[in-house]
């Protein structure tokens, strides 16, 4: 089968060997062997894993994604992030803890947007509400 794990700047991985892969979507583990049927999900923080034809093992830290399978012959994931690498202990320690590291980051910046987009609209009600003349559908 090809492999493919694409970010928004580049191609992590291209190849065309492989035998089987393993991912990680809100369900849990699964498997893919060549025949797969067709097949899309959405992918977890996680390690991705394959096998190649020659029986070695590779590794790609995930930050989240898409994965599809055509045709039974190939893979595809799209990521925000990856980081490919062959040390699994190294990829699930210390890459997917900077990944979630991260996600909880932009959690909280979302949140704090939010809260000031709140804010800026009670302020704009408070200045409409303080002057009864005006007309909160139009402004002058």
């Amino acid at each position: 089968m090809r492999l493919q794990i694409t970010t928004p700047l580049s191609v992590l991985v291209d190849e065309d060997s492989v035998r089987a892969l393993r991912g990680e979507d809100e369900t849990g583990s699964f498997g893919i062997l060549p025949g797969h049927a067709a097949f899309m999900t959405s992918l977890t923080i996680s390690v991705v894993s394959w096998t190649r034809e020659d029986g070695t093992r590779h590794h790609c830290a995930i930050r989240g994604g898409v994965l599809a399978v055509t045709e039974g012959r190939a893979i595809a994931i799209a990521t925000r992030e990856g980081v490919p690498g062959d040390d699994l202990a190294t990829l699930d320690r210390v890459v997917l803890a900077r990944f979630q590291s991260e996600l909880d980051t932009e959690r909280i910046e979302g949140a704090e947007h939010a809260r000031l987009e709140l804010n800026a609209i009670r302020q704009i009600m408070r200045y409409w509400r303080a002057d009864g003349r005006r007309d909160a559908g139009r402004f002058t």
